[in-house]
C-alpha cells in the first residue's frame, strides 16, 4: 500500500474523529469527504489501484482537497471477483456489487489498522439502480464486515445511523439524504464548496466496456489470470488469439511498442520490422515455429510495407535472435484473429 501525503496532518486535537472515505475522484465521493470536514471530522482518502481503474482522477481529488490518499493494490481481490463474483455481473464483466463490497472490506481492514472511526463512501441512494438501491447498500455493507461502521455522508438521513453517529463522533443532522440520479443537488453543493474542476459522471471501469471485455473474457479462457502481467497487457495494443491458441499483441504506437519491450519476459517471443518502419509484437509465452511465422506477418501487416512484396521481421527468444523474410498478411486473413 502507497500512502500519498497532502495538506492535513493527523493529531489535530480540533478533530471529532477520524473516517477514511473511498476517493475516486468523482464528484460524489469528493462530496462526502466536504461534508465530513466541515463538521471539523478528520478525514483521509483511499483508493484502490488495478488495470481497470485509472488513478488520476483520485489524485486530482486529494490535491484539490487537501487530504492524504492510501493507493490500495486491488489487483488480485478484482481478478478473484471476475472468476468467481458471488452476485453475479452487470452489463458486461463487472461485478460491481462484489466489488464494492470488497473495496469496503479492505478499507475496514485499513480503518482497524490505522485507528479510524468509520469508513465513508460518496454513495448516493437509487442513483444506480441495480448497484445502489437500498438492498444492494445492505448487501455491501454485511459482506464486507463493516456493519454500523460504514457511513454514507450524501444519503445518511435516508439510512439506519451507524454507530459514530450514535457515539456523538459524527454530528447526523449535518448529514444528507440525496437520493436519486438527478445531479442538480450534487452540483449546487459543489458551487457552495467551491469545487469547480471535476471530472463529469462516467463509468471509469473497463469492466463496464465490452470491448475491453471481450479480450478479458479471452484471457480468462486461454491463460487465465494466475499471471497478473497479462492482464496488464490487455491495456497496451491490438490483441489476436491465432490459429492453434497463441496469443499475439502488436503495437500500435511508440508507447505500446515501449510498453511491450518493457513487458517481455525471458519465455516470450518479440518481434519488429528491421528494413522498414513498423510495430513491435509480442507472443507471450511460448509458441511453435508456425505461430511465430503467422505472428511476423501479423507484424509485418501492420508495418509501412509500401508495395514490397516481403520485409525482414526480427525475433527474439530468450537470448537467441533470428530473422526472417515474411510477407505481410493482409487485412482479411488477420481479422478474424482479432479480439
Amino acid at each position: 500500500m502507497e500512502s500519498e501525503a497532502h495538506g492535513q496532518k493527523r493529531g489535530d486535537s480540533e478533530r471529532r474523529g477520524r473516517g477514511l472515505s473511498l476517493l475516486s475522484g468523482g464528484l460524489d465521493s469528493r462530496l462526502a469527504v466536504c461534508v465530513l470536514r466541515e463538521q471539523g471530522l478528520e478525514v483521509e482518502g483511499v483508493v484502490f489501484a488495478s488495470p481497470f481503474f485509472k488513478l488520476d482522477a483520485a489524485r486530482d481529488a486529494a490535491r484539490q482537497l487537501d487530504v492524504p490518499l492510501h493507493v490500495v493494490d486491488f489487483t488480485r481481490d478484482i481478478l478473484d471477483l471476475v472468476e468467481h463474483p458471488p452476485h453475479g455481473f452487470g452489463g458486461a464483466l463487472n461485478p460491481c456489487i462484489d466489488c464494492h463490497a470488497r473495496m469496503i472490506q479492505r478499507a475496514g481492514a485499513l480503518m482497524a489498522k490505522m485507528g479510524f472511526d468509520f469508513v465513508a463512501t460518496g454513495e448516493v441512494l437509487n442513483q444506480r439502480p441495480m448497484s445502489q438501491n437500498r438492498r444492494s447498500l445492505a448487501i455491501v455493507e454485511r459482506d464486507a464486515a463493516l456493519s454500523g461502521r460504514l457511513l454514507r455522508p450524501l444519503s445518511a438521513l435516508l439510512l439506519e445511523p451507524t454507530v459514530p453517529e450514535q457515539a456523538g463522533v459524527v454530528d447526523r443532522s449535518r448529514l444528507l439524504g440525496l437520493s436519486g440520479r438527478s445531479r442538480k443537488p450534487q452540483r449546487e453543493l459543489a458551487e457552495r464548496y467551491g469545487l469547480t474542476d471535476y471530472p463529469t459522471p462516467a463509468g471509469g471501469c473497463l469492466l463496464t466496456e465490452k470491448g475491453f471485455c471481450r479480450k478479458l473474457a479471452d484471457l480468462r479462457g486461454h491463460e487465465g489470470f494466475g499471471e497478473e502481467r497479462l492482464v496488464w497487457l490487455l491495456l497496451r495494443g491490438r490483441h489476436f488469439r491465432l490459429p492453434g491458441g497463441v496469443k499475439c499483441v502488436v503495437g500500435r504506437d511508440a508507447r505500446d511498442n515501449a510498453a511491450l519491450k518493457a513487458q517481455r519476459s525471458s519465455a516470450d517471443v518479440l518481434l519488429h520490422t528491421v528494413d522498414v518502419p513498423g510495430p513491435t509484437a509480442l507472443i507471450p509465452g511460448a509458441a511453435d515455429d508456425a505461430s511465430i511465422t503467422r505472428a511476423a506477418g501479423l507484424c509485418a501487416a501492420y508495418a509501412d510495407c509500401g508495395s514490397r512484396p516481403a520485409v525482414t521481421i526480427r525475433m527474439i527468444r530468450g537470448e537467441t535472435t533470428e530473422e526472417q523474410r515474411v510477407a505481410p498478411l493482409t487485412k482479411e486473413q488477420v481479422l478474424p484473429w482479432m479480439l
